[in-house]
């Protein structure tokens, strides 16, 4: 067997740790299967005296994981520090520089410098595997890159973030609200305290950012991406859709348009038949549409210590046996920048949540605020209060209550203007809801 492969792990949290024991326990077969022994040979983490569940003993510590990096008895260095830059941009570049492999499971880290370390890497002649980076235990990464290298890839899309999901789910099933969820996902360890990063869209967009670079053969660029997050998401939304056969899902969605790649963060409806309405709790998903493999989902643990362990262990494995790949699919220096657009017409239309004054004309002056702008309107639906319809059940109360318009195709860019007009007018009494459609 050939001389062993050197691991040395920076962060020792929920998956570092999960790294450690997978692959002590999964030595002899990893050894079998890569024609290498694997072993970790140097860690550091923040806290020294933290039982991790794995025997310390002939393993180096380090106080500092730049330090650890640079060091000449490791052969591969696996960063679970986390965060774009300080520590782990650090760690990252200090073992590229020493003529390390790199195993990361840093979306934040390869949005933002994934291009200037896929360069470094290549000139050094060294893997940057970042499997576990988008999806968890899903191997959306080594499906696109090496699974679907015969395909032409037009669009890919998933729920990206088990926190959101979880939210949207519990929403749906039990009528509460965003914040009482929200509340819930942080007790049970699924939402930081600052849940910002997940629930307002950025998490979704770096993993998107990623598979797009991937997918389409661009260079990566996550200030690209036109991000939404589901705060705003109320339960009338959620009735609504299961009114209209939908259900709400945070999307990352990434496709070909006119003059580059379309890529978008926001809360979709998407059809309850459909594959990725189905997908509930902190589950996530990645649906590719190709031209050889027609439509693939690819559904699965989207975090959490074992399944995202599983997928660093995985690149790790890949290292052993030589396996090496340009870091998104093609040499990092001849990947184009691909040009920023802006949302295209959406054919699947817009759920548009108005919440208007009850009074006589509101209804007529919304349409007409559309209608000069081509918006077609499928429907209108308009829910009054059950405090509004007592006090005053034959006529209009003046009290804010939701009028839901349903609309044919449109541009993003109409339906904004429309509703800033409405909003000139004086109709509305809040912000509006605006949740794209989409149809089977």
């Amino acid at each position: 067997m050939s001389q062993s492969l050197r691991l040395g792990v920076a962060g020792l949290g929920t998956v570092g740790a999960a790294v450690v024991r997978m692959v002590a326990r999964q030595a002899e077969s990893l050894g079998a299967s890569t024609g290498r022994t694997i072993r970790v040979t140097a860690i550091s983490s923040r806290d020294r005296s933290r039982d991790r569940g794995f025997d310390m003993t002939g393993i180096t510590w380090f106080d500092d994981p730049v330090a650890l990096a640079s060091s000449a008895d490791i052969d591969c260095v696996v960063e679970l520090i986390g965060g774009a830059e300080g520590p782990a941009r650090e760690t990252v570049e200090a073992a590229i520089t020493a003529g390390h492999h790199v195993v990361t499971a840093n979306k934040a880290l390869l949005a933002r410098h994934g291009a200037a370390l896929a360069k470094a890497a290549e000139a050094k002649g060294v893997a940057l595997a970042y499997e576990a980076s988008v999806a968890g235990g899903i191997p959306v990464i080594k499906s696109l890159r090496e699974g679907l290298a015969g395909n032409r890839v037009s669009r890919l899309y998933g729920i990206m973030n088990g926190t959101c999901n979880y939210i949207l789910t519990r929403m749906e099933r039990e009528g509460l609200t965003f914040d009482a969820c929200l509340k819930d996902a942080q007790a049970l360890g699924y939402a930081e305290a600052d849940p910002t990063f997940d629930v307002e869209g950025f998490d979704t967009a770096h993993k998107l950012a990623i598979l797009t670079s991937l997918a389409f053969g661009v260079e990566i660029d996550s200030e690209a991406v036109s991000v939404e997050g589901i705060s705003a998401i109320q339960p009338l939304d959620l009735r609504m859709a299961e009114e209209l056969g939908y259900r709400i899902k945070l999307l990352g969605v990434a496709q070909v348009a006119a003059g580059g790649i379309e890529q978008r963060v926001h809360p979709t409806m998407v059809p309850k038949s459909s594959s990725i309405a189905q997908v509930m709790g902190v589950t996530n998903a990645v649906t590719i549409d190709a031209d050889a493999v027609g439509e693939l989902t690819l559904i699965g643990p989207g975090a959490g210590g074992e399944a995202t362990a599983s997928a660093v262990v995985a690149d790790i494995a890949d290292i052993a046996a030589g396996a090496k790949r340009p870091t998104f699919g093609k040499p990092a220096q001849t990947l184009p920048s691909s040009p920023r657009v802006a949302m295209q017409r959406h054919e699947g239309g817009y759920y548009i949540r108005l919440t208007v004054h009850d009074r006589p004309g509101v209804a007529a002056g919304v349409a007409t605020r559309m209608a000069e702008r081509d918006i077609s309107i499928e429907s209108i639906l308009q829910r009054r209060s059950e405090s509004a319809a007592m006090t005053d059940p034959h006529g209009r109360s003046g009290q804010p209550v939701p009028l839901v318009l349903i609309t044919y195709a449109a541009t993003e860019g109409t339906i904004r203007a429309a509703l800033d007009a409405i909003a000139a007018d004086g109709l509305l009494a809040e912000a509006p809801q605006l949740i794209r459609i989409e149809r089977e």
